[in-house]
C-alpha cells in the first residue's frame, strides 16, 4: 500500500512527493499499519520504493502496543 501512495507522489517534485507520502501515512494510517510499515522499513525496506524509504524518516512511529500485563497493572493502580 505504501508503494501505491509512493507511485502517486512520484509525479510531484521530489521533496514535495516525499513529504506527501509521509503526510498521507501520518494522517490516514492507524498505529497498527504504521507498526507494520516500520517493521518492513527497519528490516531494510525490501520491496519499498525509494520515495517510500525516504519518507519513512518523516513518518511518526506509533507507540508500542500495550500488553495485557501492562493493562492489568494500570487497572490495579486505578482500583487499588
Amino acid at each position: 500500500m505504501a508503494n501505491q501512495i509512493g507511485t502517486f507522489f512520484e509525479s510531484k517534485p521530489h521533496d514535495e512527493g516525499v513529504a506527501g507520502v509521509a503526510e498521507h501515512i501520518n494522517k490516514f494510517w492507524e498505529p497498527r499499519m504504521r507498526r507494520h510499515f516500520f517493521e518492513v522499513a527497519d528490516a531494510g525496506g525490501e520491496g519499498m520504493l525509494p520515495i517510500v524509504k525516504e519518507a519513512a524518516t518523516k513518518v511518526r512511529r506509533p507507540a508500542a502496543p500495550i500488553t495485557a500485563t501492562q493493562a492489568a497493572e494500570a487497572n490495579a493502580d486505578v482500583s487499588g
